[in-house]
């Protein structure tokens, strides 16, 4: 298969060696310096867990044309570029795309490719559980197992799965397909945008995150003001566990998550401060929507603008 994914970071390279390992024809869309990274070292990634490195040979183009005929495009991309890019995959000859990653908007980015493709878009949302950084012109990528993306359509299901599973069948990527993928990708960001506020307060220093006791209460109750926001909007809570266990047992959570944060792994996950913005304005429509009080999530915002 013609497959092409655009980006060409953490998720985006995991996903192209994925792909690559499985026989198939896969171009990178990447820019300037990671682009010439790419076309002179190779697909370079550092398997954090598992210590290896491999590297993968890949086709790098910095532009997709309007008749750049792909059998699958993957957009791997942070929430605050997916603007930029819509216009350009509606221009694009290709009907199969995903966008895969953080996303508060599905049903207008959706919407957009419909109104306005130059061909019939048909298109699915993911969300790939790899994680890591990039540095010295390589990917440091952390995953369980051999990677795996939930995905979904917003009516229910996606309908070029053959397409998918043809793609992924020689490789041992697994692929949870997701009903209610809106919802989902929701309830992730209930957990994502808090926790990166408070981690990019403190600018990515794990341990004065796991010593600032006020703000990782403030943290886990965020989370679970989220939940009741959701919840009083008509969104499932998926996964159902999730939003009880973190509702039910706050300093259980609290806890664990400091744990995590004391291990040297947590110090390699990349976030951004401008797609938090992004995510967090979008989810602060929701709030305004709900008759939720969110004390906690408003706390932990006006400390991380202020510091931002």
């Amino acid at each position: 298969m013609n497959i092409l994914v655009y980006g060409a970071g953490v998720q985006g390279s995991y996903l192209a060696h994925v792909l690559v390992k499985g026989g198939h024809d896969v171009t990178v869309l990447a820019r300037g310096k990671r682009a010439e990274e790419l076309e002179k070292e190779g697909l370079v990634i550092r398997h954090y867990l598992q210590r290896k490195t491999t590297v993968d040979r890949v086709r790098v183009i910095r532009r997709l044309e309007s008749g750049d005929a792909y059998d699958l495009i993957f957009v791997m991309m942070k929430y605050s570029d997916f603007g930029a890019v819509l216009p350009i995959l509606a221009e694009n000859v290709s009907r199969h795309i995903v966008l895969v990653g953080n996303n508060m908007n599905t049903y207008a980015m959706q919407d957009h490719l419909s109104k306005h493709g130059k061909s019939p878009k048909q298109v699915a949302f993911g969300f790939q559980a790899t994680a890591g950084t990039r540095t010295d012109g390589r990917v440091i990528c952390i995953r369980g197992g051999h990677g795996e993306m939930v995905i979904g359509g917003l009516d229910g299901h996606v309908p070029f799965r053959s397409l998918l599973e043809q793609a992924f069948m020689p490789t041992k990527y697994k692929l949870s397909y997701h009903d209610q993928i809106d919802a989902w990708l929701k309830n992730h960001m209930v957990l994502v945008v808090p926790m990166n506020m408070v981690i990019l307060f403190h600018s990515f220093q794990m341990r004065q995150v796991v010593r600032d006791d006020r703000r990782m209460r403030q943290l886990v109750a965020a989370m679970g003001e989220g939940f009741r926001v959701l919840e009083s909007l008509g969104y499932p809570l998926t996964p159902a566990k999730q939003a009880s266990w973190i509702t039910g047992y706050p300093n259980l959570i609290r806890w664990a998550l400091k744990i995590f944060f004391m291990l040297p792994v947590s110090g390699l996950i990349d976030g951004t401060a401008v797609e938090l913005t992004a995510l967090n304005e979008d989810f602060a429509e929701l709030r305004e929507r709900s008759d939720v009080p969110t004390p906690n999530w408003n706390a932990l915002e006006t400390d991380w603008l202020i510091q931002s």
